[in-house]
Parts: structure tokens; C-alpha cells; sequence
């Protein structure tokens, strides 16, 4: 066998492997010994085919499979041996392959193309600078948080007349066809436009509408009336509502056991308190949001300021034939920067973690994933012996699915996580106090 490497230039690079009859030979003809023996021919005692028939019948597609076991150690094999960098994977040269004469040839030849990836060098010091938002809930915030929680946390009960929130049931019927339903109208899903015609109606009262007017979608049409959305999408004209109830939820009280219920027993004993601590839970959550956006603007600032050179042409075809037909090369091509931009990053973060030897253990695995589930169930902090037991059980169930894939996207994630932490560490940051709004703004332009 014979394999060389003939480079291109920095990115790109072809590999020519010859694979000769000592390389395969051996091992198909002990496996043409075992068929002969197992051979069942009509006109031939069982264990007396004559060994060229048992090739006639078998020898090509032994052949085929045994040179194609070899193909897939031996390149992956030389990938890693000279600690060659590359795009993905080598993608073989399909149209040589194809002419391959698999009946008559002894020695074979396979070309490979490999998206090679020069050394690159990264700047990870306190030259590079992020800024870091830190967000002040405001009392408007606070307020508003406050009435959904009540909101949330309240009791459905009978109102008398309809006010904005409220959920009015009735008979709903179209003046144009025999559509007639019994349902339940969510102000909510009323337009702006059309809420008044809903809004201070009673029990009796009579609501007359354009359906596409006052719902604006075809979703919310099928939503109100039980129609399929294929039904609402042909459904117009005017609809009357008779109102038969008017169910409204009123907002829980402030008192101890509304404010256990939110913060668990006895951690805040007064409506200051609580109010105090809702503050301090919204900034929380939403600093937690900001670490996200932290972490994309430092990718946003190695990928922009670390060269990396990457062969293009090779990418797409790796991403055409990765993704086996699920993406077009049209969409490849509407969306490259962004792939570009993800391995670059990918690559840039792996050699940082690998030249600060950062590095993940099983236990550190396992750990993630209990802590995926205890969010899960309410983001438990502790756990009892027997519910100890039972995460560790989920854990391993978890991770062995899907063949062991669910392991490596925890595994790569703890290992970002800490390649990310150690950036963090090294680099220098300005921080800005923002509100609610403006983090809500800058979180969508990102």
C-alpha cells in the first residue's frame, strides 16, 4: 500500500492512496475458503464448490468490501499519525471511484480531497476588550412582572361584564352559512381595532363582527371557532356572538402564602420584601441573559480578529455532502458566511482549550446532565439518597441514547463551557449598566 499527499497550497490538499492485491488478498481468500465450506450450490455436495465458482459468486463484492474496510482505517489512520488539521473529513474523488474496474484490476487507486487548516495564531489577553452589561430592572418592569405572577398564581372566577383579559363564552354563528359552535373567545385574541365591540357586553348581549377583522389570522380563526386550519382559511364574512359567561381571573393576593409560594416558606415575611426580592430575581434571570450575550460578542470578537484561512470552495462541498441532501447549494451559498463563521469559531476555541490543556472528565459529564434535570423538576438544589438515586439512573439513560450522541453534546458543551470561563478570565471587559429595554434591544440585534 502506498499513500501520498500531494498539497495544493495552505488550504488544500489531494490524497492518493494504492491499494495492492497483498494488501486485500489474503484476507478474501480465507473468507472464499469459509463460503466454500458454507456454500450451498445446486449441482455441488455442501463443501465440495470448487473454490472458482465460490469466487465467481463472491469474490467481487468481497473485494469491494474488504478494500473499503481498509480505505476507512488507513486514511483516517495517516489523518492522525500526521497530525493533519482538516475540514471535516476527506471527501473521496467520486467520479475516479466511479470508473474503478472492480472485475479485472488487481491494484487500485483513491483520491481524497482534505480541507487542510494552517496554523493560526489567537490573541487571548486583556488586549482584547468586550463589553459587559450589567441590567437594572426598573419599577415599570417590576410592576409588570408582579401583575403576571398574580395574574398567573390567581383564580378563574364569574364576572359580570366583559373587560380587557377576560374569556367570554357564548354561541358563535355565521350570518352567511349554517356555521353554528359553542365556544370560549380570549380577549386577548380580539384585535385592538375591534376589542370595543367585545368590552363592557354582559350576559345575553349580542356581538356582531367581521371574523377576519377582529382575529386578524387564520390561526386564531381556527383557534375560536374549533375549525381545522384548512377550514378557517376559506372562513370569512360577518359572525354574531350571544354571550352566555364571562369568565375573568382575578390576580392572587399579597399576603404570606402568595409570597411562600413564589419564594418558598418564610424567605420574605412583607409586600416590601417580596418586592425587594423580585427585583433581585428579575436582574438575576436577566444577567443570566446577558452572560449569553456576553459569550456571543466575545465569539463575534475572536472570529473578526483571528485570521484563519479556510478553503471555501472545500467547506461548501463538505457542508453539501455532510448534510446529505438535507440543504441545498443555494442555501449554502445564501448562508456561508455564517457556516464560515461557526467553524472558525469552532476551531478557535479548540485550540485554546487545547494549548491551556483544559480538559473534561466523566464525572464532570455526569454532573451537567443531573443538573439539566434538576432544572427540570423545579430547580432542586438538593437531593435525598433515593432521588439521588434516580437522577443517576436518568443520567446514564440519558446519555447513552442515540448511540452515544447525546454523551458527546454534553461533553462538547461542559468542554466549551470551560474553554469559554477561561477566555473570560484572561480577557478585560467594560461594563455598562443598561435597562430592561435597551438589553431587550440589543438581545435582538443579536
Amino acid at each position: 500500500m502506498e499513500i501520498v499527499l500531494d498539497k495544493k497550497g495552505a488550504t488544500a490538499a489531494t490524497l492518493k492512496v494504492t491499494i495492492k492485491a497483498a494488501d486485500y488478498l489474503p484476507t478474501i481468500q480465507n473468507k472464499l475458503k469459509d463460503y466454500g465450506k458454507k456454500a450451498s450450490v445446486k449441482g455441488f455436495r455442501p463443501g465440495k464448490v470448487p473454490s472458482s465458482v465460490v469466487e465467481k459468486m463472491y469474490g467481487k463484492n468481497l473485494k469491494m468490501e474488504e478494500i473499503n474496510k481498509i480505505l476507512s482505517r488507513t486514511v483516517s489512520q495517516y489523518v492522525k499519525d500526521e497530525k493533519l488539521n482538516i475540514i471535516g473529513f476527506p471527501l473521496p474523488d467520486q467520479g475516479l471511484a466511479a470508473k474503478i474496474d472492480w472485475d479485472n484490476g488487481t491494484e487500485f487507486e483513491f483520491f481524497y480531497d482534505l480541507g487542510l487548516i494552517p496554523e493560526f495564531k489567537y490573541d487571548l489577553s486583556d488586549k482584547i476588550h468586550v463589553t459587559k452589561f450589567e441590567i437594572e430592572a426598573d419599577p415599570k418592569h417590576i410592576a409588570e412582572t408582579l401583575v403576571n405572577i398574580r395574574r398567573q398564581q390567581g383564580k378563574m372566577d364569574e364576572a359580570e361584564i366583559v373587560v380587557e383579559g377576560d374569556y367570554i363564552n357564548g354561541e358563535m354563528k355565521s350570518l352567511s352559512t349554517d356555521f353554528v359552535t359553542t365556544t370560549m373567545i380570549p380577549t386577548e385574541k380580539v384585535e385592538k381595532s375591534e376589542l370595543n365591540k367585545f368590552v363592557g357586553k354582559k350576559i345575553g348581549d349580542v356581538i356582531e363582527f367581521d371574523i377576519d377583522k377582529a382575529f386578524g389570522d387564520k390561526t386564531s380563526i381556527a383557534h375560536v371557532t374549533g375549525m381545522t386550519k384548512e377550514e378557517a382559511e376559506t372562513t370569512s364574512g360577518t359572525f354574531s356572538f350571544t354571550v352566555s359567561g364571562v369568565r375573568r381571573s382575578f390576580p392572587a393576593e399579597l399576603n404570606q402564602e402568595f409570597f411562600d409560594k413564589i419564594f418558598g416558606p418564610g424567605a420574605v415575611a412583607s409586600e416590601e420584601e417580596f418586592n425587594t426580592k423580585l427585583a433581585e430575581t428579575i436582574n438575576q434571570n436577566y444577567n443570566r441573559e446577558a452572560e449569553v450575550l456576553l459569550a456571543k460578542n466575545i465569539r463575534k470578537e475572536f472570529v473578526a480578529n483571528t485570521k484563519v484561512d479556510i478553503s471555501e470552495d472545500f467547506l461548501k462541498r463538505f457542508l453539501l455532502v455532510n448534510n446529505e441532501g438535507k440543504i441545498s447549494a443555494e442555501q449554502i451559498d445564501a448562508d456561508f458566511n455564517l457556516y464560515q463563521d461557526d467553524l472558525k469559531w469552532l476551531l478557535i476555541r479548540n485550540k485554546i482549550g487545547e494549548d491551556n490543556s483544559i480538559k473534561v472528565d466523566h464525572a464532570e459529564v455526569i454532573s451537567r446532565t443531573k443538573e439539566l434535570f434538576m432544572q427540570q423538576f423545579g430547580g432542586m438544589t438538593t437531593l435525598s439518597e433515593e432521588m439521588e438515586e434516580t437522577m443517576n439512573k436518568l443520567a446514564d439513560n440519558y446519555l447513552a441514547a442515540e448511540n452515544g450522541k447525546n454523551y458527546n453534546r454534553t461533553f462538547e458543551e461542559v468542554y466549551y463551557n470551560k474553554v469559554l470561563k477561561l477566555i473570560e478570565s484572561k480577557i478585560s471587559y467594560k461594563t455598562k449598566k443598561i435597562s430592561v429595554d435597551e438589553f431587550e434591544k440589543l438581545a435582538q440585534a443579536n
